[in-house]
Order: C-alpha cells, then sequence, then structure tokens
C-alpha cells in the first residue's frame, strides 16, 4: 500500500471513528449541535483528501491540501470543546485527538512538500 492508499484509508478510518463518537453524544442542545459540526468537519477530511489526490496541477493540490488541514484542525477544535465543555471525558478522545493533530502534521508536510516542488518548477 502507498502513501496515497494509506492516507486515503487513514481519513476514512477517522471519519468513521467520529461517526461512532457522535452517535454516542448524549442529547442535548450543545452536544448535537458540537457533534454536528464535529461530523461535518471531520467527514470532510476524507472527502477533500480524495479531491486532493486527483488535482489537476500541483496548485491545485496545494489548495486543496488546505482546505484537508483546515477541516482536520476544525475537527480537532470541536473535540477540544466537547471535553472542555465537560460532555466527554479527555481519556475518551486522546487517541481520536492525536489522530486528528497527526493528519494536521501529515497534510502541513505534504503541502510544504508539495510548495518546493512547485517552487522548483517555477522558480
Amino acid at each position: 500500500m502507498d502513501k496515497k492508499d494509506d492516507l486515503r484509508q487513514r481519513t476514512k478510518q477517522f471519519a468513521l471513528r467520529v461517526i461512532g463518537l457522535v452517535e454516542s453524544l448524549p442529547k442535548g442542545r450543545t452536544a448535537d449541535m458540537i457533534g454536528h459540526q464535529l461530523l461535518r468537519s471531520a467527514t470532510s477530511v476524507g472527502a477533500n483528501y480524495r479531491a486532493a489526490c486527483r488535482a489537476k496541477s500541483i496548485a491545485d493540490f496545494i489548495s486543496k491540501m488546505g482546505t484537508v488541514e483546515e477541516e482536520a484542525d476544525e475537527s480537532l477544535y470541536w473535540m477540544e470543546l466537547l471535553v472542555e465543555a465537560g460532555i466527554v471525558k479527555s481519556e475518551l478522545l486522546t487517541a481520536l485527538m492525536q489522530e486528528a493533530d497527526e493528519l494536521v502534521a501529515i497534510t502541513v508536510a505534504s503541502i510544504n512538500t508539495a510548495k518546493k516542488r512547485h517552487t522548483k518548477k517555477t522558480g
């Protein structure tokens, strides 16, 4: 399995894990709202990564990966809110938050690599 397939699988697993989390949240206005936002951003990570894999150019790839970075970081934000609002115990989200953080780091590294390649081509 190459890096692209590995990351495609990781982003899908991340979305599935978040779906499970959101389904297990206690019912209530705040949990429902945060859960909705988390579900939207977390499922968007994989969808936007797949779009980046089909980018038409390096600039298009960089742009689409920027969206992946934003959505992964936003997912992390919503999970932090769930913990800090006392809706979910932090130890229940540690692994999922770590995965979101790793996805952000991988995405940033990919963007930086693509920018270097783009600079070499155009510079």
